[in-house]
C-alpha cells in the first residue's frame, strides 16, 4: 500500500480542506495517508470522521511555513510541517509528497531534503492543462524565473518522459512557447533551445504562439518559469471569467433560462474539464523523489485528486524514468561532442 505524506497545515484552508481530502482519497483506494502538522488541531477534527478505516495517520509538527513567508528563512526551521513531510519520504517511510503551502519553500526543501537527478540543473514544475485535444503538459510553470537554453532543453527531456508515464503515451509532440513559429524568433534562451531541440531524439515539432496552444497542437509545452506561470493564471482565470459571462448572458435573456435546463449537462461537463482541482497539484519534476505543489486555494477535491496523482506518480517512479531520459541525452551529447572533435580534426 502506498503512503502519501501530506503537509496538512499548508495552504489558505488548512488543516481542514488537507483531512476532508485524505479521507476522500483513501476511502475508495488502496492508499494511506500521513497527517503531518498539528496534532491537536487535526485529532479535533479527525474524532469526528469515522469513515476513513484506519488509513489517515497523524504526525506532529509544532511550526508551519506560512503562505507568505521568506523563503530563505522559512526552509532553516527544522520542525515545520512541510519539512517534516518531506523527510518522511527522504527517510523511505512515505512514498511520495503533497503539499499545498507556500509554492517557494516546498520547491526548496524538495530539493534540499531529496535531492536533484543526475544531469539536471534545476527542477520545474509540471502541470496538466487542459485544451481542445484532450491534455497538454506545460512546465516550468513558476520555479524558474530566468533560464538558459539548456535548463529549457532539460525541461523538454522530463516533459516528454513525463507525458509518457502519465497517458501512457509513445512519442508526444514538444514545442518550446516563443513569440513566432519561426526558430529565429523569442529570446537568446528559446533560439538556442531551438537549435538544440531540433537535432535532438524527442519529437520537437518547434515554437508554438500562446493562441495555439489550448488547440492541443502539443502535447508538451516548454518555457521558463515566468513566462509558465502567467499562462497557468491566464488560464484559469480566462475559465473562471468565461462560466461567470456565460451564467449572465443565459440569466440576461429569458427564453436562455429554458435553454440552460436543455444545455446544462454540457456546461456541467466543460466546468470540470477546466476546473484546476480536477487535475490535482503539479509535479515537480527533476527530484529525487516524488514531490506534489498543490494550489495554494486548494479545496478538498483538488487534495483528493493530488493524493492520488502523487500515488500514481510514485507507483510508476516517473523519477527514476526522467533519470533515464536524461541519461540517454547526456550519452548522446557526449557521442555528438566525439563525432564533432573528429570532424574538426
Amino acid at each position: 500500500m502506498l503512503k502519501i505524506a501530506l503537509d496538512a497545515m499548508g495552504g489558505d484552508f488548512a488543516p481542514e480542506v488537507n483531512i476532508l481530502g485524505a479521507i476522500e482519497a483513501v476511502s475508495d483506494s488502496e492508499i494511506e495517508v500521513i497527517l503531518v502538522g498539528d496534532e491537536k488541531k487535526i485529532n479535533e477534527f479527525l474524532k469526528e470522521k469515522k469513515d476513513f478505516k484506519g488509513k489517515v495517520s497523524v504526525l506532529n509538527a509544532e511550526d508551519q511555513i506560512l503562505m507568505d513567508e521568506n523563503v530563505s528563512t522559512a526552509i532553516r526551521r527544522k520542525n515545520t510541517s512541510m519539512r517534516k513531510a518531506i523527510e518522511l519520504v527522504k527517510e523511505g517511510k512515505a512514498n511520495a509528497v503533497l503539499s499545498a503551502g507556500n509554492s517557494g519553500a516546498m520547491m526548496a526543501l524538495s530539493f534540499l531534503l531529496l535531492g536533484k537527478l543526475p544531469n539536471v540543473d534545476r527542477p520545474a514544475i509540471a502541470t496538466v492543462m487542459p485544451c481542445l485535444k484532450g491534455h497538454f503538459i506545460l512546465l516550468d510553470a513558476g520555479a524558474n524565473v530566468d533560464c538558459k537554453a539548456e535548463h529549457l532543453v532539460q525541461f523538454a527531456y522530463m516533459g516528454d518522459a513525463y507525458h509518457k508515464a502519465l497517458f501512457n503515451s509513445s512519442n508526444p509532440r514538444v514545442a518550446l512557447l516563443s513569440i513566432g513559429e519561426e526558430g529565429t524568433k523569442g529570446n537568446e534562451a528559446t533560439k538556442e533551445a531551438f537549435r538544440i531541440l531540433k537535432d535532438s531524439n524527442l519529437n520537437f515539432i518547434g515554437n508554438i504562439e500562446g493562441k495555439d496552444i489550448f488547440f492541443g497542437s502539443a502535447d508538451v509545452v516548454v518555457c521558463d518559469g515566468f513566462v509558465g506561470n502567467i499562462v497557468l493564471k491566464v488560464g484559469e482565470g480566462l475559465a473562471e471569467a468565461l462560466m461567470k459571462m456565460l451564467k449572465r448572458e443565459i440569466a440576461d435573456v429569458i427564453t436562455g433560462r429554458l435553454g440552460y435546463i436543455m444545455i446544462k449537462p454540457a456546461i456541467k461537463s466543460f466546468r470540470k474539464k477546466v476546473d484546476y482541482s480536477e487535475y490535482g497539484g503539479a509535479l515537480l519534476l527533476g527530484i529525487n523523489g516524488t514531490s506534489i505543489i498543490c494550489h495554494g486555494r486548494s479545496s478538498a477535491k483538488a487534495i483528493k485528486n493530488a493524493i492520488k496523482v502523487a500515488a500514481e506518480m510514485a507507483k510508476k517512479e516517473i523519477y527514476r524514468r526522467i533519470s533515464e531520459s536524461l541519461q540517454n541525452t547526456e550519452e548522446m551529447n557526449e557521442s555528438q561532442n566525439s563525432i564533432n572533435g573528429l570532424l574538426c580534426s
